[in-house]
């Protein structure tokens, strides 16, 4: 097996293995019951799952508030064991090619999702979120995982004009800052969902699918807030990224900014990210618009590495995919 096929191997098994996890976290988020009072307590302060749990009574379900909480935590120990993969996939391919593994699109989706993850499984590990809402963070990764595949690359080496030390500085912020960013997509999506279950609850109307999926997500304030850091801590590493590509591109090119396709729509990404930022520290009504902007945030960022790489002629398209 050469080097490249075992990288491919390690990427697949990547892909099963958060399968599997996203499995283990949905039995534990449909079935293991707690006092809703009790459990949004707990959430709103940021308390790890399983801390002073309290079962609610026992009902029909199939699968007891106990064996829900087992597969919790072998979901758990899947999502570090694929995360250990998945950055296994990568180093085999970087001692297979000899270079930085950022030299294509499916290199960059594929380090955007271990980002993710390894900014989840810090959540977690902190106690800022509950364990359950692994099943969301798992299968936005996966579903990012799987449409990298559309852009497999096989491993070889750097086209010329990505053959820098700024290779290393560039990508590896814009990577970072997409990383955390879609998990800070995720829960701004929760929140809304959480935020609209309750307004449903309280105006007494029904609430069905996928509405009452939001019936044991978190306290929607503590989900707002928790979006809130997470933007606040990768906004700067966006906007290094930007910075840093912009210097590369003096070196290369002679120029700071050239309007490539690509260069203007990181810098509209940027911009609706402050706006998110300048509209959460605003009035309650802009406030309480400030997750949709989060959302059209990631939409535009996935706008940039999807459409303008595929479709838009520019000087990034030597990266191909």
């Amino acid at each position: 097996m050469t080097g490249a096929e075992a990288a491919n191997a390690l990427f697949v098994a990547t892909i099963l293995i958060y399968a599997g996890a996203m499995f283990a976290y949905a039995v534990e988020y449909a079935f293991d019951k707690r006092v809703p009072g009790r459990a949004k307590r707990l959430a709103a302060v940021g308390a790890a799952d399983g801390a002073d749990a309290v079962d609610a009574p026992p009902g029909d379900s199939p699968i007891s508030p106990a064996a829900a909480r087992g597969a919790g935590r072998l979901g758990l120990i899947l999502t570090f064991l694929g995360t250990a993969a998945l950055a296994a996939s990568i180093v085999t391919r970087v001692v297979y090619t000899g270079r930085w593994p950022w030299g294509n699109m499916f290199e960059y989706t594929v380090g955007v999702a271990l980002a993710s993850m390894c900014t989840w499984l810090i959540l977690v590990s902190r106690g800022s979120v509950p364990r359950r809402l692994g099943l969301f963070a798992t299968f936005a990764v996966t579903m990012v995982l799987g449409t990298s595949v559309r852009v497999y690359t096989e491993a070889g080496p750097l086209v010329p004009a990505l053959d820098s030390y700024w290779i290393v500085i560039h990508v590896t912020a814009a990577i970072a800052a997409s990383g955390i960013l879609l998990i800070g997509c995720v829960f701004a999506i929760l929140h809304l969902l959480k935020r609209r279950y309750d307004r449903q609850v309280s105006d007494g109307k029904p609430v069905r699918f996928p509405l009452n999926i939001a019936e044991r997500l978190p306290d929607a304030t503590a989900l707002e807030r928790l979006t809130f850091k997470i933007h606040v801590f990768a906004f700067p590493l966006l906007t290094f990224g930007i910075f840093a590509g912009a210097v590369w591109a003096h070196f290369a090119w002679g120029r700071y900014w050239n309007w490539d396709p690509k260069e203007v729509w990181a810098f509209i990404a940027w911009v609706v990210y402050a706006a998110y930022l300048h509209a959460r520290v605003s009035g309650r009504s802009a406030k309480a618009n400030a997750p949709w902007i989060a959302i059209l945030g990631y939409a535009v960022m996935l706008f940039n590495l999807t459409a303008v790489n595929l479709v838009f002629g520019g000087l990034h398209s030597y990266a191909g995919v």
